[in-house]
């Protein structure tokens, strides 16, 4: 192993050792990502501001939707190029739902996307953690929690029916935001699912790493809502 490769493995053992103890002690998230991180080589695209940013997921979107996709960074060169480091300007909390691959309804390529999958899009502490490093870090400028119309998880936590293993875990971190959008009017399952999506926003708010960059305006946490039919993401408010 080379001396830069052992400085980066180095640099990231660190964050997992110390971060939660520096944060604890009130050092501020620029400090932490000073002080345990050594930058990697990598295309500067991240340094756009949040509102850029987010327009470009959302204009990659649009393409999607009306089949105009522009298949970005997707070549051999870029291949090469991001093997060296990366520096994503966009970071997403998605469903794993597989019907909805980031890439292409966002329309973006390599080394574009910093993605954290799980279902129903629950802001676990490890998916935290993961956009903790991939903002802070890699320094993606805008975080979407997206979800996605007829999300199963979702309508599972709706209908409260027992599961097996570790999947009640996953409703139960639903199960505030189904509550809270009980009484509203409209469709039962849509407005959990979009009340699931400014949950999980809200628990990535209170992140100390995400809150310190949203106060530097340095990043950009919104919410989104997948329509399976049409290919569109909306933003959820």
């Amino acid at each position: 192993m080379n001396r830069k490769n052992k400085q980066s493995g180095f640099s990231r053992r660190n964050l997992l050792k110390f971060g939660a103890a520096a944060l604890g002690t009130g050092v501020v998230a620029a400090k932490v990502g000073s002080q345990l991180f050594t930058p990697e080589p990598a295309v500067a695209q991240s340094d756009i501001t949040p509102d850029l940013a987010l327009q470009k997921l959302m204009t990659g979107n649009q393409r999607f939707v009306n089949q105009k996709r522009e298949n970005p960074n997707q070549t051999g060169s870029r291949l090469t190029e991001v093997a060296r480091g990366q520096k994503p300007f966009a970071a997403i909390l998605g469903c794993a739902d597989s019907r909805f691959p980031t890439e292409i309804i966002f329309d973006q390529g390599l080394g574009d996307l910093f993605v954290c999958r799980i279902a129903g899009n629950v802001a676990t502490p490890e998916e935290i953690g993961s956009l903790e490093f991939g903002t802070l870090v890699l320094g993606a400028k805008v975080l979407m929690v997206i979800g996605h119309e007829r999300c199963g998880a979702v309508d599972a936590t709706i209908k409260g029916a027992p599961v097996p293993g570790q999947i009640g875990s996953l409703l139960a971190a639903i199960k505030p935001a189904v509550e809270s959008s009980k009484n509203q009017r409209g469709d039962k399952l849509e407005n959990a699912i979009k009340a699931n999506v400014l949950l999980q926003a809200e628990k990535l708010k209170a992140s100390p790493v995400i809150s310190q960059l949203i106060k530097e305006g340095k990043l950009k946490v919104v919410g989104g809502y997948y329509d399976l039919d049409t290919g569109a993401v909306s933003m959820v408010i």
